[in-house]
């Protein structure tokens, strides 16, 4: 599975941007444009308080278990939710808790 996420993540951090750099050519850095183009329709933001919800509860989620589980890099796991995405951020994050689960399971206790 951990190759899964893996790859989910990656396609998680390509696809999102390969939408996003068009709009970036064509208007540069620009954030009252991005801003009014966020927030052009309902639907868009619909779209976008949907998924700042899902990257706050996933935020608290990889805090309060990535502790509990110790999960390693966990905060790689927040910048990229924050820098690129609940499409990215999520499957890293499961990606990394997997090789953690995998670690500590095939790893012996000391006798």
């Amino acid at each position: 599975m951990p190759f899964f996420y893996l790859t989910v993540a990656i396609m998680g951090a390509i696809f999102p941007y390969a939408a996003f750099l068009p709009w970036l050519i064509e208007n540069g850095v620009n954030p009252s444009q991005f801003i009014a183009d966020l927030t052009r329709n309902p639907v868009s933001i619909f779209a976008w308080v949907d998924v700042v919800i899902a990257a706050i509860t996933l935020i608290v989620f990889i805090i309060t278990d990535g502790d509990r589980h110790q999960i390693r890099y966990r905060t790689l796991a927040i910048a990229g939710t924050l820098v690129i995405g609940v499409s990215f951020g999520l499957p890293f994050y499961l990606y990394l808790r997997e090789k953690a689960v995998n670690r500590k399971f095939f790893t012996r206790p000391d006798s």
